[in-house]
């Protein structure tokens, strides 16, 4: 497969750390040493479904593909207000005159490799031309924000890119470890007459030097495993495309590979952890600003709750 379109739209509201410690027991300083992130976008007046139709009008505008061409829609979702139907169908119905299958992914932070394994499948077996892949993510409302260890790490967003048949990804990585109770949101269903345990809601629960570690680990394992799947070093990478989770996680996968900041762009600074919708997001500006150069080379790397991580290592 190759990248022939991006797109990306953010909430308008823009919540500063700030103004987060007029209410949380925190400070800018706190926040920033401990995870780089000075702004995020924040749903206000604005909702999830409205972004993520955005996000992939302009990733559809900038391919020029026709919308009636679209064989194939791919939702990377973790939650939001509909249980059914299904995120893609409502991103179908809001960009045009498009009658493709479509369906939801939850891969969590890892969703966008998820679904990039998925199209490629879809295009090697002929049973795709064009496949939207959007990844729309609110994980603001998952956080309980009396609690500063995991509501100042998100920020909402979507972005979207178009894939078509190509050579352009060298090797694909996806893997999942269950283990269900370092990240975590629980929300009830309804009730039935025979229900014999209540269903309860719980906020976002994470253990932070758990998920440090094995974000670490699985980012530096997949990553090597498609270095060495593609012949390459390091240094041949032009850009590392990691998850925007946290300053300090992607500094100690750089400082593992010994490779200069230069090649690490980031917008966690501005947007916090968007979940899949990240990486996406983050192709969408570089591609914008015209650092993406044809021919160089991108090793995609993500992580996050199941555990689940993924990683694509390909050319643009």
């Amino acid at each position: 497969m190759k990248i022939i379109g991006t797109g990306s739209a953010l909430p308008t509201k823009v919540v500063s750390n700030d103004m987060l410690a007029g209410f949380l027991d925190t400070s800018d300083e706190w926040i920033t040493t401990r995870t780089g992130i000075a702004t995020r976008r924040l749903l206000s007046d604005d909702n999830l479904g409205d972004l993520a139709i955005e996000a992939a009008r302009n990733a559809v505008a900038s391919s020029g593909v026709p919308i009636e061409e679209i064989d194939y829609i791919i939702c990377s979702n973790v939650a939001n207000n509909y249980v059914t139907p299904s995120l893609s169908t409502i991103i179908q119905g809001g960009i045009g005159d498009c009658a493709c299958p479509c369906m939801d992914l939850n891969g969590a932070c890892a969703g966008f490799i998820y679904a990039i394994d998925i199209a490629e499948a879809l295009l090697k077996t002929d049973r795709a031309r064009h496949v939207l892949i959007v990844c729309a993510e609110e994980p603001s409302k998952f956080c309980n924000w009396h609690q500063r260890e995991t509501s100042v790490l998100f920020g909402d967003g979507a972005g979207a890119v178009m894939v078509t048949g190509g050579d352009n990804l060298i090797a694909r990585r996806v893997t999942a470890r269950s283990q269900k109770d370092v990240l975590y949101y629980k929300r009830p269903l309804e009730s039935t007459p025979y229900d014999r345990q209540r269903d309860t809601s719980e906020p976002l629960v994470m253990n932070g030097k758990d998920v440090f570690r094995m974000a670490v680990q699985g980012s530096l394992g997949d990553i090597n495993t498609l270095l060495k799947e593609g012949g390459l070093v390091p240094n041949d990478i032009d850009f590392y495309l990691l998850h925007q989770a946290n300053l300090r996680i992607i500094k100690s996968i750089r400082e593992s590979l010994n490779q200069p900041e230069d090649k690490f762009p980031c917008n966690l600074q501005r947007y916090g952890n968007t979940s899949s919708a990240s990486i996406p997001i983050l192709i969408d500006e570089l591609a914008r600003e015209g650092r993406l150069k044809p021919g160089a080379l991108l090793m995609l790397s993500a992580f996050g709750a199941g555990f689940v991580t993924g990683g694509a290592l390909l050319r643009w």
